[in-house]
């Protein structure tokens, strides 16, 4: 008898060490990382859907408060197994309480950048009109330095090279988003002067679409970086401008071919400043906020805790007014680290696939709204399938005001 009570103690103790591990997201818990944003609200609609797991919940401690008596600040969120377990503590940012301005218009970008922009690593030779390829130098590098002088613009490259005594050079590039010196050999030209052998430029342009703008005029866009060229390389900004951007068609997306909104801009009267060009978007200031939104149309910033796989919707002006499209979202990543595709979302509005065949170049940064909160922006399109996008969550955005 004895031991067959201890079979069904066993048994049952199985049973119930099966269930708790079962109800418990531990990928989850353990996969979000330090200092993401969240608010009161969030933790408790969280508790009350069991976001992670049947038996934790999870507790907000806050540890300041602003002067202002808003629920703003920092904090810590303590996991716990069936309410009194601590499993683990993640420190937070409380999200603030104002609301912003819904963004989905296009704008106009230009950037000068605090740097040199490789954008051809191929040249003709002036002596014999070879077609000659720089072994060290590649497309998509921004030149830094020359034997240890600042390079901000295309003039300080010749400058350094024709103080150079030597057919080489030590040039400080970033690659990849990494910082590395290179020795180099030059060519001459037909006056004899010293040249590296690649095409440089100082400025990028381009479309892309605004997220929102907080009260302040501070304001978020692109939810990706300015790069160089088809490089990782994002480009170091010296300054920028924002400017009103006008739609003349749409080159829809299709399997393995993305498609793209075509607009036209002057770069005179511009509406804002670009000041960060970061992993998550562009950042700036404007002075203009009713050149760019709808200033009736606000909405409360969502945390990551705010987004879950279900029915959402983007905004975008791609039809020439500012609509709401369906998107649905597939997959809401926890991550430890922070990354531009959080968010796996599908396109299932009819009239946006019929226009645009889904997600096209230039809806980079279109607000992705669940639940009535701006949880996020859109990033990229899947090439096989432009139905098919990545989002950045909000928290990425919000960070780069810090």
């Amino acid at each position: 008898m004895q031991k067959r009570n201890k079979r069904i103690f066993f048994v049952l103790a199985v049973i119930l060490f099966s269930l708790i591990i079962n109800g418990i997201d531990f990928n989850s818990i353990f996969g979000i990382e330090n200092n993401f944003y969240t608010s009161y609200s969030e933790v408790e609609k969280a508790n009350k859907e069991g976001a992670f797991g049947n038996f934790i919940s999870m507790s907000l401690n806050e540890d300041e408060v602003s002067t202002d008596n808003k629920k703003e600040g920092n904090g810590s969120v303590l996991f716990k197994l069936f309410g009194f377990i601590p499993i683990r503590k993640v420190n937070v940012r409380i999200i603030p309480e104002d609301d912003v301005y819904v963004g989905g218009s296009p704008i106009g970008l230009a950037v000068s950048a605090d740097g040199a922009l490789v954008v051809s690593d191929v040249v003709v030779s002036a002596k014999d009109n070879q077609i000659l390829k720089n072994k060290s130098i590649k497309n998509g590098d921004i030149i830094k330095k020359i034997n240890g002088k600042d390079i901000k613009n295309i003039d300080d490259i010749d400058e350094a090279l024709q103080s150079n005594n030597s057919n080489e050079a030590d040039i400080e590039i970033i690659r990849n988003n990494k910082s590395k010196t290179l020795k180099v050999g030059l060519l001459k030209d037909i006056s004899n002067r010293y040249k590296l052998g690649v095409w440089v430029k100082n400025s990028l342009s381009g479309i892309g679409t605004l997220t929102f703008v907080k009260k302040n005029g501070e304001y978020g866009a692109l939810g990706h970086p300015i790069t160089n060229s088809n490089s990782d390389s994002i480009v170091p900004v010296k300054d920028g401008n924002i400017y009103n951007c006008n739609l003349i068609g749409i080159n829809k997306g299709q399997k393995n071919k993305p498609g793209e909104l075509r607009g036209v801009f002057l770069q005179k009267n511009p509406i804002g400043e670009i000041t960060k060009n970061t992993a998550y978007g562009i950042f700036g200031k404007t002075e203009n906020i009713d050149k760019l939104v709808d200033m009736n149309r606000v909405v409360s910033i969502g945390g990551r805790l705010s987004v879950k796989p279900g029915k959402a919707k983007i905004v975008s002006s791609v039809s020439g007014i500012q609509e709401e499209y369906e998107i649905e979202i597939i997959k809401a990543n926890y991550q430890t680290k922070s990354n531009d595709k959080s968010i796996v979302f599908r396109v299932t509005d009819k009239d946006l696939i019929n226009l645009t065949g889904g997600i096209v170049q230039g809806m980079s940064g279109s607000p992705i709204i669940q639940d009535g909160k701006l949880v996020g922006a859109v990033t990229h399109v899947f090439l096989a399938d432009s139905t098919k996008g990545y989002g950045v969550y909000s928290d990425w955005m919000l960070e780069q005001f810090d």
